[in-house]
């Protein structure tokens, strides 16, 4: 009665069924990885895991046909996936997430709820778009970390001060320390700039100050910056 119970096998899906199904989900891995192209916003993207979205949908679509409703079969991937050993550490929230949706979606296509993976993947990647186009769960504020080499004196300090509440809507100084020299200091600043589109602008107008040597503008959520001299 037991050996019965684990061939159970009522989900035979037809040859058409499959290819619809390897279709759908081929489609939705496709959407899921452009749509984490072109929302990533890290420093270690790879195309290589852009490339393994698509292919986890697809395999996973495959694993789900395989099993179908057979549990001796479920069993024995259970044991032959368990040989595997993943290495490689994930360095992005964002990229568990996405597998995670693309592990989703395959096994959807897989039983064929095709219209579920579909209207799913669609949903979730609207969402996604819309998270990312309103900045939503971005720290407001502070974005840019300026760093400036000057020599300094009160009066020196009122003009930089200056220019910098004349671009910046919010200011902190993180750090301040001596060069060689008898005047010369390097100071750091954490900067909200009003326009972000003036930072040339800025930068050029620092740089014009006699007495300000070097300059060095960075957007720090990018890991991207505007270097001076």
């Amino acid at each position: 009665m037991f050996e019965e119970f684990l061939q159970i096998d009522i989900f035979r899906p037809s040859i058409f069924d499959f290819a619809a199904n390897m279709f759908v989900a081929l489609g939705c891995g496709v959407v899921i990885a452009l749509v984490y192209r072109f929302t990533y916003r890290g420093a270690s993207y790879s195309a290589q895991f852009v490339n393994s979205l698509v292919l986890l949908c697809l395999i996973t679509a495959v694993v789900i046909l395989v099993i179908g409703n057979n549990l001796a079969r479920a069993f024995g991937l259970v044991g032959a996936m368990s040989i595997i050993r993943f290495r490689t550490a994930v360095r992005d929230t964002q990229d568990i997430v996405f597998i995670f949706f693309s592990l989703t979606i395959g096994m959807a296509a897989g039983v064929g709820l095709n219209s579920v993976a579909i209207i799913g993947t669609l949903f979730i990647c609207l969402v996604i778009i819309l998270l990312n186009s309103v900045g939503f769960g971005r720290p407001p504020g502070l974005k840019h970390l300026l760093q400036v080499s000057y020599s300094n004196s009160p009066e020196r300090e009122a003009a930089l001060q200056g220019v910098l509440k004349k671009y910046a809507r919010r200011i902190q100084l993180m750090n301040v320390r001596s060069l060689p020299g008898k005047e010369d200091v390097e100071a750091f600043y954490h900067l909200s700039l009003r326009n972000v589109k003036k930072q040339s602008e800025f930068i050029r107008e620092l740089r014009e100050l006699e007495f300000v040597t070097g300059v060095n503008l960075l957007f720090e959520e990018e890991d991207s910056g505007t270097p001076g001299a």
